[in-house]
């Protein structure tokens, strides 16, 4: 079996859309990566971490959040194992952060909650990516499905997304 064809899929057969665009994107970014469909789902930290036999740590959620008051999209790229300080995102972006409704979230990256990849988005996103994602030498990222993932160095995880690498870490 490839290691990008899921369990008990047959060979060739077509990926979703939402992955082949970050497929795409993954090799027009030049990142040497493939995507892994997972047979249980991947759609939380716990749940990746579980189905790819990793540390909670290793898995790098994309969370959505929208700015208060201009309504921008905000992509923070988290640790599986830490929960984000939202007001340290707030100040970093000059204005409070909240939690939008799934509508905005496919509006703004073209994806669905739970398979949000840190690349490949429709809109544009403010990205910062939590600094204690270095720790690791592999990351797994959403690719765009709930079975679907990548891994990546952190390294190159923050060069392709433009992120600014801060602590996001909820203390």
């Amino acid at each position: 079996m490839r290691p990008e064809q899921r369990a008990g899929e047959p060979a060739g057969a077509a990926w979703p859309a939402s992955v082949e665009r970050v497929a795409k994107a993954l090799k027009d970014l030049g990142v040497e990566s493939r995507i892994v469909f997972t047979t249980d789902s991947a759609r939380t930290a716990d749940e990746a971490a579980a189905a790819l036999q990793v540390e909670v740590g290793q898995i790098a959620k994309s969370l959505i959040f929208r700015t208060c008051t201009s309504g921008r999209a905000v992509l923070v790229i988290a640790a599986g194992d830490h929960r984000v300080d939202e007001a340290r995102v707030g100040a970093l972006v000059g204005e409070p952060i909240e939690r939008p409704n799934a509508q905005f979230v496919r509006a703004v990256t073209g994806f669905a909650i739970g398979g949000v990849p840190p690349i490949a988005h429709q809109g544009e996103l403010i990205v910062f990516c939590d600094e204690t994602l270095a720790r690791f030498q592999v990351v797994w990222a959403a690719a765009g499905a709930p079975h679907a993932v990548f891994p990546i160095a952190p390294s190159e995880l923050f060069r392709v997304t433009g992120a600014r690498v801060v602590a996001l870490k909820e203390d």
